[in-house]
């Protein structure tokens, strides 16, 4: 698959109650420092994801500066990252990057 594909990338921040305010502050400065959408902070698990997450959408062009920085600014949390192709299954799967620990993920729902 060419990188082409790639339309832009996900960055999931996973956490709980006792890292929410730390996953919000995350979120909210990533967005200043980058400009990036922040979607909803959910307290259940949502979609695939095992835990409570909130999304962050990375264009391509800033994926080199947004996940060092993640890297280095998640605290405790943990964050899955993979790239928007269109091919939701492998997109969460064989193209996936985590920080932190890595956690299974409820695929059924993927297409």
């Amino acid at each position: 698959m060419n990188t082409d594909a790639i339309q832009y990338y996900h960055a999931h921040l996973y956490y709980d109650e006792t890292s929410i305010v730390l996953a919000k502050a995350v979120g909210a400065q990533a967005h200043e420092t980058f400009g990036i959408k922040v979607g909803t902070f959910h307290e259940r698990p949502v979609g695939p994801h095992p835990v409570w997450s909130c999304q962050l959408t990375v264009p391509v062009k800033l994926f080199g500066q947004v996940v060092p920085w993640l890297a280095l600014n998640r605290g405790v949390l943990n964050v899955f990252v993979h790239p928007v192709t269109g091919d939701d299954i492998e997109d969460h799967t064989k193209h996936v990057m985590w920080l932190g620990k890595s956690f299974p993920l409820f695929l059924d729902g993927l297409n």
